[in-house]
C-alpha cells in the first residue's frame, strides 16, 4: 500500500493500475517515507514486517536498515513486481496474501516490528491483528488522521471510544505527525497521520482476558448514552443488587458513562462483574 517506485524509476506505464477497490493510495513523499522508517528506531538487527508494501518505496528505505524484511501484499501484480525487484536479496521475503490471514509473529519467526500504510477501510481490523500475541516490539502505521486521534484520545475527550480503550489497554499510543493528501498518488480525500504503538509492560488484563475485555468494551460503547449501571446490568446480565455490588468493588460511579472510564476502570469493572 505504501509507495514510491524503487530506483531506477519506472514510467507509469510499467506500474500495475491503481485498484480503488483495495483502497490504494501510494505514498510518494520521500521525506515522509524517511520519517516513517525513523519512527521504527531500527538498529539493523530487527526483522520488520511491512503490511501492504505496494510499489515498494518504503521497502526501498527499510531494506538497508533491517536485518530481514517480510512483505505482505494482497495485490498479485504488486507482489510479483516486488519478487522481481528483490529476487537477489534473500533477506526479503514476499507473502502474497490478505494480511488478516497471516499470523504476523509466525511470519516473522522471531522478535519483530511492524510498519505499514494500511487501507483506510480495514484499518481497525489490521490494527487489532497487529496487536495479537506474540506482539511486535513496535508498530508504526500510516492511517486516517481521525483514526489516529481516536486511538490516542484520553477518557472524557470527544474522540474517546471503544477503539481508544481497547488499543490503550495493551499498548502505548503516540500520534507522531500528520500527512497531507498531496503526499499520495492518488491523493485520498482525508488527512492522514503516522501513529506508533508500543506494547505496554503492564497491560490492564491478563493475555487470556484480552478478547473478553474487548467485547465488553465494545458492548458498553454500543450503549454509550446510558449510565454505566444500566449498561452493566444489560451487558453482564446482572441483577440490580449484583450490578451495584460490582460497581462498588470496581470503585466506579454508577452514574458515569462509558466515555469517562479509563482502560483500567473497564478492566476492574469487567472483573467485578464476572466478565473476565
Amino acid at each position: 500500500m505504501t509507495t514510491r517506485d524503487p530506483d531506477p524509476p519506472r514510467s507509469s506505464s510499467d506500474l500495475p493500475p491503481v485498484r480503488k477497490s483495495l483502497g490504494q493510495h501510494f505514498l510518494n513523499d520521500r521525506n515522509i517515507l524517511g520519517r516513517i522508517v525513523d519512527a521504527l528506531e531500527l538498529t539493523g538487527a530487527e526483522t520488520v514486517v511491512e503490511i501492504g508494501p505496494g510499489r515498494g518505496s518504503l521497502t526501498e528505505l527499510l531494506a538497508p536498515r533491517a536485518r530481514r524484511l517480510v512483505l505482505i501484499e494482497y495485490d498479485r501484480a504488486l507482489a510479483a513486481r516486488l519478487r522481481q525487484t528483490y529476487a537477489a536479496n534473500s533477506d526479503v521475503q514476499i507473502i502474497q496474501a490478505d494480511v488478516l490471514t497471516v499470523p504476523l509473529g509466525e511470519a516473522a519467526g522471531s522478535a519483530y516490528s511492524v510498519v505499514g500504510n494500511v487501507p483506510y477501510y480495514i484499518t481497525t481490523p489490521i490494527i487489532f491483528h497487529s496487536l495479537e500475541r506474540p506482539r511486535a516490539e513496535r508498530a508504526v502505521f500510516l492511517v486516517q488522521r481521525e483514526v489516529a486521534e481516536r486511538m490516542a484520545a484520553s477518557a472524557g475527550n470527544p474522540e474517546y471510544g471503544a477503539l481508544s480503550v481497547n488499543v490503550q489497554s495493551v499498548a502505548r499510543v503516540e500520534v507522531l505527525f500528520r500527512v497531507a493528501p498531496g503526499s499520495f498518488q492518488p491523493p485520498p480525500q482525508v488527512e492522514s497521520a503516522v501513529v506508533r504503538l508500543t506494547p505496554r509492560g503492564d497491560p490492564v488484563v491478563a493475555p487470556d482476558d484480552e478478547l473478553e475485555l474487548r467485547a465488553f468494551v465494545q458492548a458498553a460503547f454500543g450503549m454509550r448514552r446510558k449510565q454505566i449501571r444500566r449498561i452493566l446490568r444489560e451487558v453482564a446480565s446482572l441483577s440490580v443488587a449484583h450490578a451495584e455490588a460490582a460497581l462498588r468493588e470496581a470503585e466506579i460511579d454508577g452514574d458515569a458513562r462509558p466515555e469517562t472510564l479509563t482502560p483500567a476502570d473497564f478492566a476492574r469493572l469487567a472483573r467485578a462483574s464476572g466478565r473476565i
